[in-house]
């Protein structure tokens, strides 16, 4: 009747060491060699993107107050771009105890101290120069099929 168990799940009425993995060393797996793609290891970017459209911006320097976004031409230095900016906080800033005064406009530029651009991590883009990128979809079906 041991042998035959209705429930055969670990645990129930269990001896402890027939159905049980044994310790130690996981089962080899094979390793890759080169880029994995993303994850751990992968090239990554500091970048900062603009609020209003998205567009990209390395962060190389720090964001002049002036700074309008290439694409759509909106401000930069403004709270919705910065990393400070926590609309559950007071003053709508995790820094409103460093700030002199309430910004009522968040989209428009502001000459706040405590301006911080809003910088992530992204993963970079490699450009393979062995693959040519097609410009159209008749080439990349044609290249497809060489």
């Amino acid at each position: 009747m041991s042998d035959e168990r209705k429930y055969r799940h670990r645990g129930y009425q269990d001896s402890g060491d027939r159905d049980r993995p044994t310790r130690g060393a996981p089962p080899p797996h094979e390793k890759k060699e080169g880029p994995r793609g993303r994850g751990l290891g992968s090239p990554t970017e500091t970048v900062f993107r603009c609020n209003s459209c998205g567009e990209k911006r390395l962060l190389t320097e720090d964001l002049p107050f002036d700074a309008t976004c290439t694409k759509c031409g909106t401000d930069l230095h403004t709270c919705n771009n910065c990393s400070n900016f926590d609309t559950s906080k007071h003053w709508e800033c995790s820094k409103a105890e460093l700030i002199p005064a309430r910004v009522v406009k968040k989209r428009l530029r502001n000459e706040c101290p405590q301006f911080t651009p809003k910088a992530t991590q992204e993963f970079a883009r490699e450009a393979d120069p062995a693959k040519p990128k097609p410009s159209d979809a008749r080439s990349a079906f044609d290249a497809l099929f060489k």
